[in-house]
């Protein structure tokens, strides 16, 4: 198939994939001839006569898979962001097939004995720096994938990929359908009291849209659905958090012990105790103790300032206790009454494409010197998207951004990042990158306004997208946000900063109507009514942290659940760590944890907070170092942003902060100074 547009590179600028070229029954016939070329390539790696080199082998294997690539990289997103039944048979068919391709690389025999020659005399090469990582890394990663395993434990290793692999595409699959399945209509406007009229019209739209009657409540990833702080009716708040815990209890459950109990088996194979012993061994962290550690300091405080929170509720609504579908409705009352803060009233000022080019964009021109032009001329991936071009401050073109930023069925639930071209100076890529979205769409010609919550999620995607936009490396496999996975939230955690500052702040927190500013001591009265709700959700985090970490420190010889045990072993597991709180659900339950059993963060879910303790210690840094905002900016963007993994992650934070991180900043930030 020539006219195939993955088997070329796009003509389009940086590269750009031509999605308006790109059909689905190209995506088959891709995969197959870039599997075939890789693989092909590899060998012939592998096979060369000439003693390895760095040049013969790292670089060379640097450079192969291009086709696989493209791809791979169109179709994940797209799996995401745009998927249908015939797409998804696809994803069916594809991720066994993908596994094992990549086990073919990471285990190939003859490949891993120029690497693992080379890695023993890495010193006497001459190499720099990030050569000497490149080479590294690729030494580990076959190491770590099994390469010194004997040919029978590779078979029962490759097995068991496969299977996960799949389990990870079922489980994803379950999940967008459970969710879609579980919204929840609703027959009259009056049954929606208290929603903002603008609410209210998107979920009329949502119906619309789904060819429903009435209205129509659809689901966000998490538990505590937004919806539940503005609700009048208590019983349709019990109904909306029912449906949204409920979810993929029955589909999933069985998936979810499953894929626990395969990676527990193949930890044991790759001689660790448990898959988290096996996936903090290769992060910043280093040891399960130290992720332990965290917990333990972290988990009393936290549960003391949520239990304080759930009683001054009780108090104001004059009841025993409050329940879970409630404890939003009253903390939004608290915040009215107590702070004069309305988060429906915060609505009129944020205006999406206002947040988007006075506050992510501006705050990005303001601390790095870069700026944005929509790129009408190019599509993207659905009519949704925009395609924006980056720029230096001196006019050098940067890279590319891709903002899709509304829900639609056809997507999964969250946001994200993900990189459509990867920086690379050896391949001469400059990259392209993109967010992904999920705020309700509004009728046709009403404005598009935000919650404070989506304002700060685009901030903390958009500091994704920088790492990416960023990313000054020589080689793909260092490139951009391919660093470990409890450091990869860091910077994106960072840029939420800039959400809150006040120049920035001025600018885009204006009223979509009059223009008028947002009254100028609401942001201080914000961040109070924010610290007023900081016990549960930091509880609601770590409980999702814990739970994710329950799941995979189960050792492979010991007791593991029944298939359909997935909600008693939740259960107990809450109860061990001191999180089973019935009034704060976990932030994930296990039948719609994606992150964990359909994503990358299986027994990294922790890294949000522990990547939280390099983001308050490097916030307090851009405030008291003394530096202007635009120099303390060039000094994260060169010494870290900008290196991907192509450097020791801690030691491009100690190169920005001038020093190991200190956990007393997060404490303070959260309330928790009271820990012993």
């Amino acid at each position: 198939m020539t006219s195939n547009p993955f088997f070329q590179p796009s003509e389009l600028p940086y590269e750009l994939p031509p999605f308006a070229r790109i059909r689905q029954e190209h995506f088959l016939p891709a995969f197959e001839r870039g599997m075939s070329e890789q693989l092909a390539e590899v060998a012939a790696i592998g096979a060369d006569t000439d003693p390895p080199t760095f040049e013969n082998t790292v670089e060379a294997l640097e450079r192969s898979g291009a086709v696989l690539g493209r791809v791979r990289r169109v179709f994940s997103n797209k799996g995401s962001s745009d998927t249908d039944a015939a797409f998804q048979a696809i994803e069916a068919e594809i991720a066994p097939r993908l596994a094992a391709h990549d086990d073919a690389l990471l285990l190939d025999p003859a490949l891993f004995a120029r690497l693992d020659a080379l890695h023993a005399r890495r010193e006497q090469l001459g190499l720099d720096e990030e050569q000497l990582r490149v080479l590294e890394r690729h030494h580990t990663l076959r190491i770590r994938a099994g390469a010194r395993l004997t040919p029978q434990e590779q078979g029962r290793l490759r097995e068991l990929n496969a299977e996960i692999a799949s389990l990870c595409t079922q489980f994803q699959q379950n999940l967008r359908a459970d969710t879609a399945a579980a919204a929840v209509a609703v027959d009259s406007a009056d049954e929606l009291a208290g929603l903002p009229e603008d609410e209210i019209a998107a979920a009329a739209e949502d119906a619309r849209a789904r060819g429903r009657e009435g209205f129509l409540l659809s689901l966000k990833n998490f538990s505590n659905q937004s919806q539940l702080a503005s609700l009048a009716d208590p019983g349709l708040r019990e109904r909306l958090l029912a449906a949204s815990l409920g979810r993929g209890l029955v589909s999933n459950g069985p998936v979810a012990v499953r894929l626990a109990t395969l990676r527990a088996e193949r930890a044991a194979l790759l001689g660790h105790p448990s898959h988290a012993a096996w996936v903090v061994a290769d992060g910043t962290a280093g040891t399960t103790e130290a992720v332990e550690e965290m917990f333990a300091r972290m988990i009393g405080p936290a549960v003391a300032n949520a239990e304080r929170e759930g009683a001054e509720l009780a108090e104001a609504a004059g009841v025993d206790g409050i329940r879970a579908a409630d404890w939003q409705f009253y903390s939004e009352r608290i915040r009215k009454e107590r702070f004069a803060v309305d988060a429906a009233a915060l609505r009129p000022y944020l205006e999406l494409e206002k947040v988007l080019w006075d506050g992510v964009f501006h705050a990005a021109e303001l601390v790095y010197g870069i700026t944005f032009a929509e790129r009408r001329d190019l599509a993207a991936h659905h009519p949704d998207a925009r395609v924006f071009e980056v720029f230096e401050a001196d006019g050098t073109p940067l890279g590319l951004y891709v903002g899709d930023f509304f829900a639609r069925a056809s997507k999964r639930g969250g946001a994200w990042m993900d990189s459509l071209v990867p920086q690379s100076r050896l391949l001469g890529h400059k990259p392209v990158v993109i967010n992904n979205l999920n705020i309700a769409r509004p009728p046709a010609g009403e404005p598009v306004l935000m919650t404070w919550s989506e304002v700060t999620t685009l901030f903390h995607e958009f500091g994704h997208a920088l790492h990416g936009l960023f990313s000054d490396v020589r080689y793909p496999l260092l490139s951009g946000t391919r660093v470990p996975r409890d450091f990869v939230e860091f910077p994106s955690q960072v840029n939420e900063m800039w959400a809150e500052w006040p120049e920035v702040l001025a600018r885009y927190a204006r009223h979509h109507r009059t223009g008028e500013p947002m009254p100028s001591d609401l942001p201080a009265r914000l961040r109070e009514a924010e610290d007023f709700g900081v016990g549960f959700r930091v509880v609601e985090h770590l409980a999702a942290a814990l739970l994710d970490w329950a799941w995979h420190t189960l050792p492979a010889d010991g007791e593991l659940p029944d298939a359909d045990g997935a909600e008693a072993f939740e259960r107990a597991a809450l109860e061990r760590y001191g999180v089973a709180l019935p009034a704060i659900p976990p932030r994930y339950r296990t039948g719609y944890f994606a992150h964990i059993f359909a994503g990358g963060y299986a027994a990294g879910y922790y890294g949000y907070r522990w990547a939280e303790v390099l983001d308050a210690d490097t916030v307090r840094w851009f405030g008291e170092n003394g530096k202007t905002v635009r120099e303390s900016g060039e000094i994260f963007r060169r010494e870290l942003l900008g290196r991907g993994a192509g450097v020791d992650p801690m030691a491009a934070f100690r190169a920005v902060v001038g020093r190991d991180p200190d956990l007393g900043p997060l404490l303070a930030r959260h309330g928790l100074t009271t820990t012993g």
